[in-house]
């Protein structure tokens, strides 16, 4: 696969991850993983893409948090 098509699947998922965030911002990635189609590990590898972007951010810890929109959704 070419870097571009997997540059525009990773946007796809990082796309449907916010969407996911928005509708609830509890969810957890085996969740986001689940109603994506793929797998706990891609959803996490987004998830730290979108953080280091500034773009979301967890508040409070893995069992209690929750996600939270901070910069622009437009990955």
């Amino acid at each position: 696969m070419d870097s571009k098509a997997t540059e525009k699947s990773s946007q796809k998922s990082s796309q449907k991850i916010i969407e996911l965030i928005k509708m609830d911002k509890t969810i957890t990635t085996q969740t986001m993983a689940d109603k994506i189609g793929s797998s706990r590990r891609a959803v996490a590898k987004q998830i730290a893409i979108l953080q280091e972007k500034k773009v979301i951010r967890r508040v409070g810890g893995a069992k209690g948090g929750y996600w939270e929109i901070v910069g622009k959704e437009n990955v």
